[in-house]
């Protein structure tokens, strides 16, 4: 990544007379209760209740064993937090002086000094008090008492004449996966869950700073500098911009500034502009500003770090339906990614490091997409600048999912304050690739059978329906054309449910045939959309992990039954488990074995979809991440340790892949490319056995165009007469013409659980110095995972297939072992248990 850094102003570079604005932070000395009780508690700000009650020893981890079902008091309770401000008299003389709660979750009455000053009622919306008149010298008292949120929202619904799908989740402007979702448990939480400031200024304080307009060639970027400036005393002020070598000074702006609240606009250039670009294509420059507004008596200043970079959603009629695409910087791009959901239940508790493990980790495994999924929140500012930093882009929800919403003007101008504000605040993010209305809200009410549910009338349904319409398709995409306008807009994922033809030929899908259709995973090959925006299917964390929140760790046991919150979750994981494989005998083997029946899934499903670009231009799997301990969909568990669908990713997402599909009469071969340009090589063929016998080979010369999928040999199936196709493998690998190993498949032609595999020695050797493992086997073996008796050792590679007699290097990608006793295991091993 590349930084340039500009500055607006020359703020640090002499001693300014003008005084600046003011901050303190207030986030020491914080205590909670139950609103009633006479003890009070350390508390942590930012934090949740949840996180404060267990912090103090007064709840037991709800994460542990089925401790959650003893936690739902928590969410029936009102709770109050208090501290303490110390503020001297230079303080108290500025002009202005606000407290700016970043975020309070949800529901709360502030008090200052015995006066109630603020009332909230959305998480996802931050909260400025105008408080001098209030504030003593000295110790000034906050108070801050939260409702419950759940009885507040079931009070709401008593005064609809119908019931909302949803229930009491919907009325309340929270982050709807706490109510409990089929990857996640009920725990409704409250509190202080970001930071509390007490700001201090004179007459001039600027509220926001984004990019506006950009209009970029290679010779130069022509933007446009937005700023909502705070002003309390009209007057003249300045706005330079600055190059930061030269101190040459490309603009002054001199403007007259009345009272209130208004917006400054400053046009500027950046000569020989440098893009940004999605991993894969190309750096991930950034641009970091810094503006200043200066008057006689006092400035302000505020910084933005952003990159250049032009962004379009593509939906162009052709012959089979309309296509459904991004261009990054005029470039289409076949989007490689995942949903992204919380990454704790408790938000509070996710630190710098956990976000750049995920994100980096994404990076790695070849992704250049996330989608932030519309039941969780708008994410932390680490979280995009992670994004940019790494080269991620972002399709963003707005916080909607599987239900239907109220109409009301109150409920809607909270949205409408809401969602402007989100989106001011991640607009400068070059990562920000779309804004999306909701998640399978329309489908819901088109295909789930809500009407017939909730027994509604005529009226009723045309009134759910317009409110719908209303919220997204007027109110959100206007304010998105207002804020956003270089960002597209689309109502909501998917925009036609996966049981309707037309959801294959037009916009976004889900497709959950797989999982919740019950149907075999070789339906993902024929079932292709545009842009295959949601499909996955579940496993199991890892023996070991299971062995860290419940004491008993068998699939019966009461505490893993509670860590699977699919209704038929473990069943369904058995069902397609016997289609595919023998059944292990112990639970170790049984979770390890419902990964791989998960990688291969999604493997199935990813390379279907990499095959038939252009037709399909993107797939997003369900899900990358987990917020708890659990058997779901993730790639990456709770404790964010690789699953082997981490790995299965990596490979089915490179820049150059091999997918090897069977047809009627052939095994067809394909390759595929995302490389900008074309590249030429040697294609490998070998089928062998499990000893390593040659049964057929082929090398061809190969000449793959840039950015491009198609078939270069199709194996007849004639040439297997004779052998039984359970004992063979199809090894294909593509080398460049420098040798160099591009791209590697093997290929089963049976599935598991038919294959004729040996038992097999597979030996391991670590070399400590270069941070590698080497491992050989005499036979061929299937699925070879490294692992530890202590978790799971981030690797280059892990769940692959080691062929007779073949070394395979694989780099330890995080730490060393550090005298940690690796073992591993193949499926062979489990077979002859």
């Amino acid at each position: 990544m590349k930084v340039v850094r500009f500055i607006i102003g020359c703020l640090f570079l002499f001693q300014l007379k003008a005084q600046m604005v003011s901050r303190l932070e207030w986030k020491i000395n914080w205590q909670f209760r139950k609103s009633g009780d006479s003890v009070w508690h350390k508390a942590s700000v930012p934090g949740t209740v949840h996180t404060d009650l267990l912090s103090q020893h007064l709840i037991p981890d709800p994460f542990l064993e089925d401790n959650e079902q003893k936690m739902q008091w928590v969410e029936e309770t009102d709770w109050e937090y208090t501290s303490v401000l110390e503020v001297d008299e230079s303080f108290l003389k500025r002009q202005n002086i606000q407290l700016l709660f970043h975020g309070l979750d949800t529901y709360a009455t502030v008090y200052l000094n015995g006066v109630k000053i603020l009332t909230t009622n959305n998480m996802f919306r931050s909260w400025t008090v105008d408080v001098k008149r209030y504030l003593t010298s000295g110790k000034n008292t906050v108070l801050v008492r939260f409702d419950a949120a759940v009885k507040r929202g079931r009070e709401m619904a008593k005064h609809l004449p119908y019931t909302l799908p949803g229930d009491e989740r919907v009325f309340t402007r929270k982050a709807q996966y706490q109510y409990g979702w089929d990857w996640g448990p009920r725990l409704v939480t409250c509190g202080i869950w970001k930071k509390v400031e007490c700001v201090a200024w004179d007459a001039i304080r600027i509220e926001r700073f984004y990019i506006g307009s950009q209009k970029l060639s290679s010779q130069k970027a022509d933007l446009t500098a937005i700023l909502e400036v705070n002003c309390t005393t009209a007057g003249t002020y300045t706005v330079n911009i600055t190059e930061p070598v030269t101190q040459r000074i490309i603009t002054t702006q001199i403007m007259t500034l009345t009272e209130g609240l208004q917006t400054v606009k400053v046009p500027f250039v950046v000569k020989n502009p440098r893009l940004w670009w999605c991993n894969g294509m190309g750096p991930q420059t950034l641009y970091t500003f810094q503006c200043s507004v200066k008057g006689s008596k006092q400035e302000d200043a505020i910084t933005l770090t952003t990159g250049l970079r032009t962004i379009q959603l593509i939906q162009k009629p052709d012959a089979k339906g309309k296509q459904f695409y991004f261009k990054l910087n005029g470039v289409p791009v076949f989007m490689k990614g995942a949903n992204w959901i919380p990454a704790d239940n408790f938000v509070t508790r996710v630190n710098k490091q956990e976000y750049e493990l995920l994100i980096k980790k994404a990076a790695e495994a070849n992704m250049n997409m996330l989608r932030v999924w519309g039941g969780g929140m708008y994410e932390d500012d680490i979280f995009y600048q992670l994004c940019n930093q790494y080269g991620i882009l972002v399709w963003q929800d707005f916080m909607f999912a599987c239900a239907m919403y109220p109409g009301d003007t109150a409920f809607v101008e909270n949205v409408k304050q809401e969602a402007a504000e989100a989106i001011k605040r991640l607009t400068n993010h070059p990562s920000l690739a779309l804004w999306c209305g909701n998640n399978e809200n329309d489908e819901g009410w088109k295909n789930w059978g809500w009407q017939k549910q909730y027994h509604y009338t005529p009226q009723d349904s045309g009134k759910i329906w317009n409110d719908y319409l209303r919220l997204f398709h007027k109110e959100l995409p206007e304010l998105v054309a207002m804020y956003a306008p270089q960002n597209a807009y689309w109502p909501s994922s998917p925009s036609i449910g996966w049981g309707r033809k037309e959801s294959l030929l037009q916009g976004d899908a889900h497709y959950w045939g797989v999982w919740w259709g019950m149907e075999p995973f070789e339906v993902y090959k024929q079932k292709v959309g545009r842009f295959m925006s949601e499909y996955g299917f579940q496993s199991m964390p890892s023996s070991y992990y299971y062995s860290t929140f419940c004491s008993d760790t068998s699939l019966n046991a009461v505490s893993v039954k509670w860590h699977q919150k699919h209704p038929r979750g473990f069943e369904t994981i058995k069902a397609y488990m016997e289609r595919e494989y023998k059944k292990p005998s112990s639970f170790s083997d049984y979770a390890y074995v419902s990964q791989l029946l998960q990688a291969g899934g999604m493997k199935t499903a990813i390379q279907a979809h990499r095959r038939a670009m252009p037709y399909c231009m993107g797939t997003l799997f369900w899900q990358w991440n987990d917020c708890w301990p659990v058997a779901s969909w993730s790639a990456i568990d709770g404790s964010n340790s690789p699953k082997a669908l981490y790995y299965e990713v990596k490979r089915s997402f490179r820049e150059v892949l091999i997918s090897v599909t069977e047809e009627d009469s052939t095994y067809a071969v394909y390759i595929i490319s995302d490389r900008p340009t074309g590249l030429k090589g040697t294609l490998s063929l070998r089928i062998l056995d499990a000893t390593g016998k040659v049964a057929w080979r082929m090398d061809k010369r190969v000449i793959v165009p840039h950015r491009s999928s198609g078939s270069y040999f199709k194996i007849p199936k004639s040439v297997l007469k004779g052998y039984l196709l359970r004992e063979l493998v199809l090894n294909s690998e593509l080398h460049s013409e420098g040798g160099e190993l591009l791209a590697r498949d093997d290929f089963f032609f049976v599935k598991a659980l038919d294959l004729a595999l040996k038992p097999a020695t597979i030996h391991l050797k670590v070399d400590t110095i270069k941070n590698t493992i080497v491992l050989s086997s005499d036979v061929l073996a299937k699925d070879v995972q490294v692992y530890t008796s202590e978790g799971e050792v981030w690797l280059e590679d892990n769940f692959f297939t080691v062929l007779p007699g073949e070394r395979r290097t694989i780099k330890i990608m995080k730490g060393s072992v550090n005298g940690k006793t690796l073992r591993v295991r193949s499926l062979n091993s489990v077979f002859f248990k």
